[in-house]
């Protein structure tokens, strides 16, 4: 069955790629290819996972679908809410969508997962959000949980796949189980290279699930796009990644989330500028700042962060090396003095293992630390070459 699944999800890849032969420069996502789940909707009842970036071009898919005359009962939110307003990790309420007065469900905080009362009178599911390719940025959490909800109430999900911004390389350490948490589920790298209808494809076809179950999955895929294109959102997908340069830099800065170092949360370049109040390196100065929405009380707020700002470096993403970059991580942690407080218990999970603290701590290079990733890497790709629906980087 699952063979048999993966075969459909390339046909339709397939059509896309046929049906928009006429404009084949343009990147189609997979909400905009309406012919291609829309009958798959008819008479059914629809849950909606979904957040500010369900767009079929300026509008929204629910809008969308409620125009349409489908049935939507419910919207599943997840990180960030559905109109993508909250800050990270804030606790979002259950509530109703003020413009189709349909009611919203979070799946953040302590109900990550639908229940089987969530999924009551539902016959169908479709995830749509956009995912940035990094393991840690909880989408992909939330469509596994997602995913493991309608394999236990047999129920079919649609993922309607949008293009990976970061999903032109793969790098980093493979998570270590025993470190699974929500930002990190499974053995992967730190950047995967898939987008989430390939994640999601690997996520049933591995097992992956609790109790190895597997869901009834439709991946939806996206037109025109290959993993050596460098892509550029429409629309921010966090309040934290406000451009392309933050979500580039993400993967490579996320980890300094686990550390003393400030990366311009309560700035006006979150996510693109490092600092700490006593690194004597850098030329950059910025005070973090309280932003209602955006950062509450971030790390170091109201002091002088002394720093990088690496948005020149982010600008010429095209010719910098395809990996994340670990050279600010060992720099900041040989600079600063009091090497106690570096690290907190956050950065082992955001890593996905321990390994990399204690290479650090004991003085790796950043050559050795690479070294160390590569059999899992490698394992890794041949895992994920069997769920690629697009062709590959280079």
């Amino acid at each position: 069955m699952n063979n048999l699944k993966i075969l459909v999800s390339l046909f339709l890849t397939f059509l896309s790629f046929v049906s928009c032969a006429q404009n084949d420069s343009k990147i189609i996502v997979g909400a905009e290819q309406t012919g291609l789940y829309f009958p798959l909707l008819k008479d059914k009842q629809i849950a909606v996972v979904a957040n500010h970036t369900s767009l079929i071009g300026d509008a929204h898919l629910v809008d969308s679908l409620v125009s349409a005359k489908m049935a939507v009962a419910k919207i599943f939110s997840p990180e960030h809410g559905f109109r993508g307003k909250a800050d990270a990790g804030q606790l979002i309420d259950n509530k109703i969508d003020l413009v189709t007065g349909l009611p919203i469900i979070s799946l953040y905080g302590s109900h990550k997962k639908p229940t089987s009362e969530d999924m009551q009178d539902i016959d169908l599911v479709i995830f749509d959000i956009q995912d940035v390719g990094a393991r840690f940025y909880t989408y992909i959490s939330t469509m596994t949980y997602v995913m493991e909800a309608c394999a236990e109430n047999d129920i079919p999900i649609i993922v309607l796949d949008r293009p990976n911004p970061n999903g032109f390389y793969v790098d980093g350490p493979l998570l270590d189980t025993a470190f699974k948490s929500f930002v990190g589920m499974h053995a992967v790298p730190i950047v995967h290279g898939m987008t989430v209808g390939e994640y999601a494809q690997m996520v049933n076809g591995e097992f992956w699930m609790k109790d190895s179950i597997q869901c009834d999955l439709t991946v939806i895929p996206v037109a025109n796009y290959t993993h050596s294109d460098f892509y550029e959102l429409p629309k921010k997908p966090s309040p934290n990644l406000p451009n392309k340069y933050a979500v580039y830099l993400y993967p490579s800065l996320c980890l300094f989330e686990g550390t003393d170092v400030s990366i311009g949360r309560g700035t006006e370049y979150p996510f693109q500028v490092i600092g700490h109040p006593k690194f004597l390196l850098g030329s950059y100065i910025f005070v973090p700042r309280s932003i209602p929405g955006i950062a509450t009380h971030p790390k170091h707020e109201g002091v002088y962060c002394n720093g990088q700002n690496l948005i020149a470096y982010a600008q010429e993403m095209q010719n910098n090396p395809a990996q994340l970059n670990l050279t600010w991580l060992l720099a900041y942690y040989n600079a600063l003095k009091d090497k106690t407080e570096f690290f907190t218990d956050y950065f082992t999970l955001l890593v996905g293992t321990d390994l990399l603290q204690q290479q650090i701590e004991e003085g790796w290079d950043e050559a050795q630390i690479r070294e160390s990733w590569q059999s899992g890497l490698s394992e890794f790709m041949k895992i994920r070459k069997q769920y690629l629906l697009y062709p590959d980087f280079e």
